[in-house]
């Protein structure tokens, strides 16, 4: 399988933070890949300030720990269990793995595969491998699930970060520290946007198997509110009937009928994906997006691949692993064991790390990025 460019970045910070410092001419080399490739490389890493350049070398800088040490020879481990490794969690493992090798810092991560039962076990293999905080986005998919599986979170001993995940007000996970999207802002953005288009009845269709989705449901019906669009219509139901089939027929239908009643010239979808079968669903039956309805996605993983590119909301997926692991960096050097970020480098939110300071609940808020599926003026 051919390397990606990620691998390879991670392959030439271990190299430099092995030897310390790495002439541009040697890289090519060592990394086995063209001249132009390696110098390119080089310039990027060094302008995330991730290396330092100095007379045509790159260097480890001292800011990111020491030198002379391989990822698995002295440097702190941090555990970070996912539900799954692609789709939205991919740009939160990337953010995080960026972060940590900043850091200095090596990070190891285990997928659960929706398995919320099998969260725990994976966890205590981050511990034996020696990791000295976690980063966790538990596989809760249905609303009990918290309930069920929160028990081993709160007796964890090490420093225990929340990623994509809030815990429950009632419950002992609300007072861990956590970093996430907020989405109630990201559906308040999409639809304002087609509210200024002229769209004052913007249906929801969004799944009801996961956090995210909860989450937009409830920012939905909030954002209605405030922006004093059309109450009252009904939220539909994005998820396939069957892995890889279409939307489900009721939904589809009902969407349509809504369209054709000149009841709805708008829709959010969650996600990416489905929001790409229902245009296709709805073309089948003679709705047009954006000719007939106009269409905000949330996610932003696949919007701009579509036929017609999807206007998007995009959670900032990348910045939440990042912050994530600088928020757990300075728990564990609280606690004395481990890497202590550099004032405002990673978390952005705090210079140090004082004894006893405050447990925070930090959210970063999405963007709006638009394209061409709203058109430019709702249907009359």
């Amino acid at each position: 399988m051919r390397e990606g460019v990620e691998e390879r970045h991670d392959r030439l910070l271990n190299l430099v933070r092995e030897r310390g410092s790495v002439r541009v001419a040697d890289l090519a080399g060592l990394l086995g890949v063209s001249a132009v490739t390696a110098r390119r490389d080089a310039e990027a890493l060094a302008g995330r300030g991730l290396l330092d350049r100095v007379h045509g070398a790159v260097s480890w800088p001292e800011r990111n720990g020491p030198a002379g040490t391989g990822p698995g020879a002295g440097s702190p481990v941090l555990g970070m269990l996912a539900p799954a490794a692609g789709y939205y969690f991919a740009d939160i493992i990337r953010g995080a793995h960026e972060a940590a090798a900043r850091l200095g810092a090596r990070l190891v991560l285990r997928v659960s595969d929706y398995r919320p039962e099998d969260d725990a076990a994976h966890a205590a293999g981050l511990l034996a491998a020696g990791a000295r905080g976690l980063l966790l986005i538990p596989s809760w998919t249905r609303p009990e699930h918290q309930a069920r599986y929160t028990e081993w979170i709160a007796r964890l001993s090490v420093p225990t970060v929340l990623v994509e995940r809030r815990g429950d007000p009632a419950g002992p996970l609300d007072a861990l520290d956590r970093v996430g999207s907020d989405h109630a802002h990201g559906v308040l953005v999409g639809l304002r946007h087609l509210a200024r288009l002229g769209h004052r009845s913007p249906v929801l269709v969004a799944r009801t198997d996961s956090p995210t989705a909860e989450a937009v449901r409830a920012g939905y019906r909030r954002a209605v509110e405030i922006l004093g669009l059309e109450p009252g219509l009904p939220v539909l139901d994005s998820a396939p009937e069957k892995p890889g089939t279409g939307s489900p027929a009721a939904s589809v239908d009902a969407l349509a009928r809504l369209v054709r009643e000149g009841r709805t010239t708008a829709v959010l979808a969650h996600n990416d994906e489905d929001a790409t079968r229902l245009v296709r669903d709805l073309a089948d039956r003679g709705v047009r997006v954006p000719g007939d309805l106009a269409l905000v996605t949330y996610d932003d993983e696949v919007a701009a691949l579509a036929e017609t590119p999807l206007t998007a909301v995009a959670p900032p997926k990348r910045a939440v692993g990042r912050v994530a692991v600088g928020l757990l960096a300075e728990r564990i050097a609280e606690a004395g064991g481990g890497p202590e970020p550099r004032p405002g480098s990673v978390s952005g939110s705090v210079s140090g790390s004082v004894e006893g300071e405050p447990r925070r609940h930090v959210e970063l808020l999405p963007r709006l990025r638009v394209r061409e599926s709203c058109g430019g003026a709702p249907l009359r």
